[in-house]
């Protein structure tokens, strides 16, 4: 049964980040707003040692031993519950240093869920060493962004070498620089090992910076999220050790076999907690909005009739109820992953209705807030810009609307596209 009630360790955690930020990120958001790609070591190297000191390292760190409490009773699964919340309130303080963070991230995510015990062991070390270091994951490409069946980069085995020679290029790496040039880090690739085979050819091989034949050729300029890095990156006969590749090498032609599934496993895993960050955006945002009305002595009365209610307290509650629905569906997805529960349609429809909330709560905020908030005196209009990747990354409003439509009607991808 889901619990209302934040569990204490949660609690004790949010209020921590809630000093990290206010006093680190808030202060310094418009600073790398405004130099996109210069790296804020400052907060990386702190995050970097605090989350040493409590043990934290990859995206979802796996929990090998069920935990009792006194009386020996199990204790409920949270792992996934607290980086909603840790999520949720780094990005209020700012998504773009979030971003940056050390940590897993999506390549974490993919070793979680696609690789073997041994693999989560030896790749996800790297993370709690003593030096920060990124995970990333790289998926898109040129002609292949939602249609994850049109990947192109090969994965060839060499047989004499035992190697795994990639080729190709992967386009909008989240933290792909950080992970391959910043740090000792990994970039989780996804490539087809079967060309012919469509989705059932994709695999997922884990790429260091010490790998020869890799390069990142761009970072990108962006509209929000600018302190963190997107990059692209070219793999020009790429060797990687056989035992790279996560999950099994065979190729069965059918599109639900270990390779597809590994990649929505990690979308599964993840988009909640993408969809924490843009409830986080939009909780700055409203929190701002209502903080300028309450110096203006516009109060908002709560528990009177909608008819007795001028027109800005209609709207602040009804961006309230927009936030509070979208919060729901995040932790009623988290929920589901840290009891081991299939959670695909939950993760997009969280995805769906925060990326959507997100966007119309920011621009209302800008709109409201007139003048003050299209001017950069403010953080609203950064939020605003901050908001829209938020209904693109991780997979786009469209597509998991599509997936929470298949889940529901009990179509397959191939019969509603």
């Amino acid at each position: 049964m889901i619990e209302f009630e934040i569990p204490k360790p949660i609690a004790m955690t949010n209020n921590a980040l809630e000093t990290v930020a206010i006093n680190m990120m808030r202060p310094k958001s418009r600073y790398f707003d405004e130099h996109e790609h210069e790296i804020p070591w400052d907060y990386i190297n702190f995050m970097h040692m605090a989350m040493r000191q409590t043990g934290a390292g990859s995206l979802a760190p796996e929990e090998k031993k069920k935990k009792t409490d006194e009386q020996g009773k199990e204790r409920p699964r949270i792992g996934y519950q607290t980086l909603a919340f840790m999520l949720e309130m780094l990005s209020w303080g700012d998504t773009g240093m979030y971003l940056v963070t050390p940590g897993g991230g999506l390549g974490a995510a993919a070793v979680e869920a696609a690789g073997s015990p041994e693999q989560k062991e030896k790749f996800l070390a790297r993370f709690k060493g003593e030096k920060p270091a990124f995970g990333a994951m790289a998926m898109t490409e040129a002609q292949a962004g939602s249609d994850t069946s049109a990947i192109r980069a090969t994965a060839v085995l060499d047989k004499e070498t035992n190697e795994w020679v990639l080729n190709g290029e992967k386009i909008f790496v989240t933290a792909g620089h950080k992970a391959l040039c910043e740090s000792d880090g990994l970039v989780v690739v996804w490539a087809t090992i079967d060309p012919t085979a469509g989705r059932a050819g994709m695999r997922a091989f884990v790429v260091t910076g010490s790998t020869p034949g890799v390069q990142v050729t761009k970072l990108e300029h962006k509209l929000g999220i600018r302190a963190s890095d997107t990059a692209s990156i070219v793999l020009q006969d790429a060797r990687v050790p056989f035992d790279h590749i996560l999950g099994s090498a065979e190729v069965i032609k059918d599109p639900t076999t270990k390779g597809f599934k590994g990649a929505m496993a990690t979308f599964d895993a993840t988009r909640p907690l993408v969809s924490a960050m843009a409830v986080g955006v939009a909780r700055a945002a409203l929190e701002f909005l209502k903080e300028k009305l309450a110096e203006e002595g516009v109060e908002i009365r709560y528990g009177l009739p909608r008819t007795k209610l001028t027109n800005i307290e209609r709207e602040v509650i009804d961006m309230e109820i927009l936030l509070r629905s979208a919060w729901l569906l995040v932790i009623k997805a988290v929920w589901m992953a840290d009891n081991r529960k299939p959670n695909s349609m939950e993760a997009s429809m969280s995805k769906v209705r925060a990326g959507d909330i997100v966007t119309k709560i920011t621009q209302r905020v800008v709109e409201l807030m007139g003048p003050m908030g299209f001017s950069r005196d403010y953080l609203v209009e950064k939020w605003f810009r901050d908001a829209k990747i938020s209904d693109i990354y991780e997979g786009t409003g469209q597509i998991n609307r599509l997936i929470v439509a298949r889940q529901v009607l009990g179509y397959s991808g191939r019969e509603l596209r």
